[in-house]
């Protein structure tokens, strides 16, 4: 079982769920802290390879915690970045851009939910801000489905797109 302060959780016959500090110290700041540190998100970002897709960066929970596929997706798009644009070839406004709208619109969800996704899941459709199909391909070591319009974010195409 486990209990907080309005809700209990129980699994009954699941496999085992450890708890602990440890796996806690290892993530990046949160996404959804009040405020954000969007100064040492960026600063991790900036630590790890220049040549890192930014998108599979963004879904690393020790650079920044919080962030998923869907909103990896969706703060691009409305940051106007590719998910394979490489980190190193970012600017520090465009990086803390990118954040700025994953925190704005996690946030958003939390507080009512919408299904006014820009890109994520419309693979084939056409881009809801200039027309061109929304691509998508798998991205990092864990083969993420990135989506994104080829027209109107900027980053290097991927390789036989």
């Amino acid at each position: 079982m486990l209990s907080g302060v309005e809700r209990e959780a129980l699994l009954w016959n699941g496999p085992v769920l450890e708890l602990s500090a440890r796996g806690a110290r290892r993530l990046g700041p949160d996404i959804l802290a009040e405020p954000p540190d969007f100064d040492a998100m960026v600063a991790n970002l900036r630590h790890g390879s220049p040549r890192r897709e930014l998108g599979d960066a963004l879904l690393d929970q020790r650079v920044v915690a919080g962030v998923g596929n869907i909103w990896k997706a969706e703060s691009l798009w409305h940051a106007r970045l590719s998910p394979r644009l490489p980190v190193g070839e970012a600017s520090d406004d465009e990086l803390e851009s990118v954040l700025h709208e994953a925190s704005r619109l996690m946030r958003a969800a939390v507080e009512r939910w919408s299904d006014g996704r820009a890109v994520y899941k419309r693979a084939g459709r056409p881009c809801r801000r200039c027309g061109e199909p929304i691509r998508s391909r798998g991205q990092g070591d864990a083969n993420r489905t990135a989506y994104w319009c080829p027209r109107c974010q900027r980053g290097e195409e991927p390789p036989g797109a």
